[in-house]
């Protein structure tokens, strides 16, 4: 369990580096922060596709095998990545990333119940989904720190290494995983029959559009609004990925028994952040304590809505894992290039604006299938 939660830390972590990034990367190619975003919005419009294809295109493969696989497809793409010489080349490590992700996380996502006993699966699978603030709290701040004192390339470099020794990991850990159950179209089809698993669509793509259409562009709200230094915004980012960690452990209990209010709650709380950030996030003091709010909030958001798919098909967990994988990745692509074109046009406190209010909507959807569901 815990070499399949190093493998989503790698992704994630691999995944959101270039929002600590984004600046000098930009700058190291003559771009603008918008099109720097297309590094965001590329690989989870890949991981959305790849999610279904290559989950159905491998349903009989040892899951254990294909795991291996993905992840040394990762550390290829962070090589990649590192060495590009213009950026056409860090995007074709991005669609890498893309391709990694919908696979990894389809297979990872929904593992816990084949390696921890029944009663201990909310647990194990708040555990594996710790690796996504962990790829906040101590991924984004660590390459922000890395790529402030060598250069943004050292960075990825550090990640193809840390790939590489999760593949070996994986290898001497993880025991057989035989497939189950081949996942089909028709069974992901049949899904989208299911008014629970159309609310569950909805909210995910309304959060996760709000979180990545702000949260993506952080590093320049904090350098042009908040007047931060580089030194104060990798703090800042390390207190938000530390909130986040307490905010998925919260939420990993309390999603099991009631994921449509967990969610709502967790929502509202992005939507008052993001909404504030604008006015209060002018002073420091202000900017970090709506950060802490905000990662706490978000840590709840993938463990919610995995859990949510997992309840409405509870039949076919891996399906329920690849819907959640292309809806979140889906969604991260359109927030990531949603807020690009806003803070092109703009400004990042406009972006700020426009995460509060899609978040908002958020709450409205879930308070709405609380309604017609109960908890």
């Amino acid at each position: 369990m815990v070499s399949v939660m190093m493998g989503i830390f790698s992704i994630v972590t691999t995944e959101i580096l270039p929002i600590g990034l984004l600046t000098s990367i930009g700058s190291s190619f003559t771009i603008s922060d918008g099109m720097a975003g297309l590094m965001m919005t590329m690989p989870g419009f890949l991981a959305a596709l790849s999610a279904p294809l290559v989950t159905v295109a491998t349903a009989r493969i040892d899951r254990r095998l294909m795991l291996c696989a993905f992840i040394l497809l990762l550390a290829m793409a962070n090589f990649l990545a590192a060495g590009a010489s213009g950026y056409w080349l860090v995007l074709i490590s991005r669609v890498l990333v893309g391709i990694t992700i919908g696979g990894f996380w389809s297979i990872g996502a929904g593992l816990a119940s084949r390696l921890v006993p029944v009663d201990s699966v909310g647990r194990a699978t708040a555990v594996i989904f710790s690796a996504v603030p962990l790829g906040s709290v101590l991924g984004v701040p660590l390459g922000t720190f890395i790529g402030d004192a060598t250069s943004w390339r050292m960075a990825f470099v550090v990640m193809g290494v840390l790939a590489v020794a999760v593949f070996i990991a994986l290898l001497m850990v993880l025991p057989p995983l035989p497939p189950e159950q081949a996942t089909r179209l028709s069974v992901l089809g049949g899904m989208l029959r299911s008014v629970s698993t159309r609310f569950a669509l909805a909210t995910t793509f309304l959060i996760v559009l709000a979180h990545f259409g702000a949260y993506t562009y952080i590093n320049p709200f904090l350098e042009q609004v908040t007047g931060a230094s580089p030194g104060l915004i990798t703090v800042s980012l390390f207190i938000y990925g530390a909130a986040g960690i307490i905010g998925n452990f919260v939420a990993g209990s309390r999603a099991a028994r009631c994921p449509r209010a967990t969610f709502a709650v967790a929502a509202a709380m992005i939507s008052t952040a993001t909404l504030l950030l604008p006015v209060l996030g002018q002073s420091r003091a202000g900017a970090i304590a709506l950060l802490v709010v905000w990662g706490t909030a978000y840590g709840a958001v993938p463990v919610c809505s995995q859990t949510w798919f997992a309840k409405a098909a509870p039949h076919a967990p891996e399906a329920s894992s690849v819907m959640f994988t292309a809806s979140f990745q889906a969604s991260i692509s359109f927030g990531a290039l949603a807020g690009g074109v806003i803070v092109d046009l703009s400004s990042p406190s406009t972006v700020m604006t426009f995460g509060g209010v899609t978040a908002a909507l958020m709450v409205l959807v879930a308070w709405r299938s609380h309604l017609i569901h109960g908890k």
